[in-house]
């Protein structure tokens, strides 16, 4: 893959209700195969980091994730494969600088 080829995307995974840790790992493990099954068909995807949302009780309650990807589209693919939310997604734009 090259980094000229693809855009950086966030995507908000905001879910209807709170998981437990172990669901989130599950839930990792699928995104990992079905990133696996898209870049065997061709597509131009790779997951670069995530950021995990808790509610007061320590459940997850969404994920911000950031992908390199080939477009929108293959974003879309990748959640729909993984059975995740893809609440939102939109273009990286610059880091911020402070403190």
């Amino acid at each position: 893959m090259s980094d000229q080829d693809t855009e950086d995307f966030m995507i908000l995974r905001a879910l209807d209700e709170p998981i437990t840790e172990e669901e989130l790992q599950a839930a990792g493990e699928e995104s990992g195969e079905a990133l696996k099954a898209l870049r065997e068909d061709g597509v131009d995807i790779e997951w670069v980091e995530s950021e995990v949302l808790t509610d007061e009780d320590g459940q997850v309650t969404g994920t911000f994730c950031h992908y390199r990807a080939e477009d929108e589209d293959a974003i879309r693919e990748h959640a729909d494969r993984a059975g995740l939310p893809a609440t939102r997604i939109d273009r990286r734009g610059e880091p911020l600088d402070g403190e």
